[in-house]
């Protein structure tokens, strides 16, 4: 639950900065639902089911891919949210190695991530351009 309200704390801010003021905002989850880190990506899942499709009278669409715990399906659901669903924030993952290897790619489309994953190495060094 604190990790719920941890992470809408950090996308509601993250949702503000977007460019899509009349829009929907697209959401972008990849998760680990299967594979190595299921005990903690199937809990994720279940609760961006029960998130709001609504905040602050914007439609928010939550699309949610499962990146099997694998690092290369990871980066390919990265690059399906950004090129074919046109994502404004992406989350994920599960895992500390899947959102490194995700991390040079939003940062290439210049999009906020919110990582789930819980290692200092994210966001140290931060990314520099």
């Amino acid at each position: 639950m604190i990790r719920t309200k941890l992470l809408l704390a950090l996308a509601v801010p993250a949702l503000a900065l977007t460019e899509t003021a009349r829009g929907d905002i697209n959401v972008g989850v990849t998760l680990s639902a299967t594979g190595a880190a299921a005990s903690l990506g199937i809990p994720e899942r279940n609760t961006f089911e029960l998130l709001p499709t609504t905040i602050a009278g914007q439609k928010v669409n939550w699309i949610v891919l499962d990146d099997g715990s694998d690092t290369t399906k990871a980066v390919t659901n990265t690059r399906k949210l950004l090129s074919e669903d046109k994502v404004d924030v992406i989350v994920g993952s599960t895992v500390t190695p899947n959102s490194l290897a995700m991390i040079d790619i939003v940062a290439d489309a210049e999009t906020p991530m919110i990582a789930m994953a819980a290692s200092g190495r994210i966001v140290d060094p931060p990314i520099r351009r």
